[in-house]
């Protein structure tokens, strides 16, 4: 009984532990400047150098709401939850429209609907590797509502104040090959390169 409860401690200490790890890493990820060549590249548009950092930190904040889908994917692994939840997910832009007063509604629902499918890409890539794998249970799997949300719900608003920056930005030409090719170097944690595409999807032609 004794061995029970300090496995039991071990465990929920380890997953506090991680949660805050992922905390401290989105804020190292965050406070990265952009790196050389941010306002240039092959067959790139010109673009200001104001203009190319609020852009890479949009990106940036898109990377690492992604870096959270694998704690989801791991916690509905073992819930066996529905990865996608409709229902959820509208209360969630609803919530969100209200928030971004400034902004027009519909670009921040097409935003944040391609950040919940990029999500969703994810997770579901996962769960199919693990399924070829024959994965049991998790030990490390996070709880949604305790670990995971609190995370999503600092970013939002972070995510909002950067769309604000950006979409003046949308009308310049070429602009969304700008932003697709800053995207493959900033938005790394997806996988296999589907989750960054779908994360872009639907909000660029503004």
């Amino acid at each position: 009984m004794k061995f029970s409860k300090e496995l039991s401690t071990s465990r929920s200490l380890g997953k506090f532990l991680a949660c805050w790890f992922l905390l401290f890493a989105l804020a190292a990820c965050q406070s990265m400047p952009p790196g050389p060549g941010a306002q240039s590249g092959p067959g790139a548009p010109s673009v200001a150098a104001a203009d190319a950092a609020r852009i890479d930190h949009l990106l940036v904040l898109i990377d690492q709401r992604l870096a959270v889908a694998p704690m989801v994917a791991k916690a509905k692994w073992n819930s066996g939850g529905a990865i996608n939840d409709p229902p959820r997910e509208q209360l969630i832009l609803d919530a969100v429209a209200a928030q971004a007063k400034s902004l027009d509604a519909g670009f921040v629902r097409r935003f944040f609907q391609a950040q919940f499918d990029a999500s969703k890409a994810l997770q579901l890539g996962l769960h199919a590797q693990w399924r070829r794998q024959g994965a049991g249970n998790f030990s490390d799997a996070p709880d949604l509502g305790r670990d995971v949300r609190p995370v999503l719900d600092q970013l939002t608003p972070q995510l909002i104040a950067a769309l604000g920056q950006i979409q003046p930005l949308l009308a310049q030409p070429g602009m969304p090959a700008y932003i697709e090719m800053r995207s493959r170097l900033l938005v790394r944690g997806d996988l296999d390169g589907l989750p960054r595409r779908v994360a872009l999807q639907g909000w660029m032609e503004n």
